[in-house]
């Protein structure tokens, strides 16, 4: 638009130059004149194609000045020095239209003078074009600090990612050399004590201790793969969608002492495996609320397949006796839950429901080519790659027996 219009007006300003000034000097309108009016509106015109085609526009204006020098002369002139190429051939014809512009073959008078002249007025075409350098160089001046600014940019965040990846390496090897040695101490001392224990309830309990402790090991090895690899957390694993499976949180709590009862609402769909992994710390995280804040009560687990959203309802009842658990503190409970949501673009809401109890509703958006075929959900892993049944894996159902008489309760990382 802002081409069209310089030409427009350039144009219609050359041509009503041309005849207002003839009319001026009493001059009759003749051919001449009307042909030196239509070069000016035709040079004009030319430079809506300034941009695409500045060498063009500058050699037609070096053709209509055997007519009348065109006003477009300078416009033309600065343009290539702007948007040429820079060639050599593009600044030759800067040089004849800039000599033609002083139509040199009408004037009259000594040859010296002529091309005195010829070289004063052919500033009104270098000019210009000097001036178009000047930008020109300038703007590639600017170009040249933007890229440089945009690569230390990108500079300084590889090593922003590169300092974090140590850090990730540094506390795997922590979390690998510390906690991986004081679990399997444990563990250990568990499988010693089951063998050398005469009472039955004894030999339960630490065989379950033994359990909880051998989990543990391969959750932390999880996670130490998970903080060892490069990419985001999650694609350590597989990416295969995986169905969601509760059926071993659930019966791990009611052999902790807490009657739940578990309902699955449409058909199970595949999840990506984060998305699983975060349907099953939200569930495993409201029953260990339960377990803490109010024993005796009866909890609700609802699952819900819509559309592209797996929705989870956990509903408890006020508590039923008995005394809060104390399982210790420093846990980041819901603000840390509902970030984790957040996380995979989900949503999540906890609060006490009407009933008096508390309710914890969450919606997570389901893999939209998920499809029938998937398999059941890993939670030891991200995504494993083989199903696990109800006594393996986080979800795993501890032995009743040994539950109530050694108290093991699940507390979420």
């Amino acid at each position: 638009m802002g081409d069209a219009t310089l030409a427009i007006a350039v144009g219609a300003l050359g041509a009503s130059l041309t005849v207002t000034t003839a009319v001026a000097q009493q001059s009759p309108l003749s051919w001449g004149v009307w042909a030196a009016a239509v070069a000016q509106l035709i040079g004009g015109l030319a430079l809506i194609a300034r941009r695409r085609a500045p060498v063009a526009v500058v050699m037609l204006c070096a053709v209509l000045c055997a007519f009348a020098a065109p006003l477009a002369g300078p416009f033309a002139t600065y343009a290539i020095a702007v948007y040429g190429r820079g060639r050599p051939r593009d600044w030759l014809s800067v040089i004849v239209l800039s000599m033609t512009l002083s139509r040199p073959w009408n004037a009259s008078g000594p040859v010296l003078e002529i091309l005195l002249n010829t070289a004063t007025n052919s500033l009104m075409g270098i000019a210009p074009a000097l001036l178009g350098m000047w930008r020109a160089s300038r703007r590639r001046l600017f170009q040249a600090l933007a890229d440089r600014a945009e690569r230390a940019e990108r500079e300084q965040e590889l090593m922003a990612e590169r300092a974090r990846s140590e850090e990730r390496a540094r506390l795997a090897g922590e979390m690998h050399d510390v906690v991986t040695h004081r679990v399997s101490l444990m563990v250990l001392r568990a499988g010693a004590l089951r063998t050398i224990a005469r009472d039955e309830v004894v030999r339960e309990a630490a065989e379950e201790l033994r359990q909880v402790g051998c989990q543990a090991l391969e959750e932390l090895r999880d996670l130490v793969g998970v903080l060892r690899s490069e990419e985001t957390f999650g694609s350590a694993r597989t990416a295969e969608p995986v169905v969601l499976d509760l059926t071993g949180l659930v019966a791990e709590s009611r052999a902790a002492g807490i009657e739940v009862g578990l309902v699955t609402e449409g058909e199970p769909l595949p999840t990506p495996p984060v998305v699983d992994r975060t349907a099953y710390r939200v569930v495993q995280e409201a029953l260990t609320n339960v377990h803490k804040h109010a024993p005796g009560a009866r909890v609700t687990v609802q699952v819900s397949y819509t559309g592209d959203l797996l929705r989870i309802l956990v509903r408890n009842t006020a508590a039923d006796g008995g005394t809060e658990i104390m399982l210790g503190e420093g846990g980041t409970g819901l603000s840390g839950l509902r970030q984790r949501v957040e996380l995979v673009h989900g949503s999540l809401r906890a609060g006490p429901s009407e009933e008096g109890g508390f309710e914890v509703r969450a919606a997570l958006p389901v893999a939209p080519d998920a499809g029938p075929a998937g398999r059941t959900a890993g939670h030891g892993t991200e995504g494993g790659s083989a199903p696990r049944t109800a006594g393996h894996g986080p979800g795993a159902a501890v032995p009743r027996p040994a539950a109530e008489s050694a108290g093991v309760i699940r507390v979420s990382p």
